[in-house]
């Protein structure tokens, strides 16, 4: 009797599966402030638990998720982003809204010394000052595993925002002070 071999198709053969790469999703939290503004703590506050719960499902579905938190401490940093308003929250380089809508900051104001708008989120047909936790989870949902289609828009080049240039043009005054 002979020995039974096992041979592995996958020596060479084209009858394996291709590997099956790892799927990632990049979420970006882009911010002007966390040591004092609350707007900012508290949308990083409702993304790290919105993630803890988000990851799990992302994660059986075979998706590995990395965040990157980036502090736009320079205007520079804000056109390379081309950042629109503090703060945004961006799956795999979409932002999370498609409309920005903006109110008034204290706390952004107050770091400038002069009047600042930051980012306001409309979810549900309320306007928080915070993005919800739920709002976020749908949205991380929606662009990773498409429940919604995104619309291409015609990109036009980016302009920082007047808003912006204040902020950081009384950051720079506040320095020399």
């Amino acid at each position: 009797m002979s020995k039974l071999q096992t041979r592995s198709c996958c020596s060479g053969g084209d009858c394996c599966p291709p590997a099956q790469e790892s799927k990632q999703v990049v979420i970006d939290f882009l911010y002007l402030d966390l040591s004092v503004c609350q707007r900012c703590q508290g949308a990083d506050q409702n993304l790290a638990e919105a993630l803890e719960e988000v990851t799990k499902v992302l994660s059986s579905a075979g998706y590995v998720v990395k965040v990157n938190r980036i502090h736009m401490a320079t205007k520079e940093l804000a056109i390379q982003y081309e950042f629109l308003s503090s703060p945004t929250i961006r799956v795999n380089g979409q932002d999370i809204v498609l409309e920005v809508t903006e109110s008034t900051c204290q706390d952004c104001g107050d770091l400038c010394g002069d009047s600042v708008d930051c980012r306001s989120w409309v979810y549900e047909g309320r306007e928080y000052a915070e993005p919800p936790k739920a709002m976020i989870i749908a949205s991380i949902l929606k662009r990773v595993f498409g429940g919604e289609a995104v619309v291409a828009q015609p990109k036009e080049p980016y302009v920082l925002p007047e808003n912006l240039k204040l902020f950081f043009e009384g950051l720079e005054t506040a320095k020399r002070q």
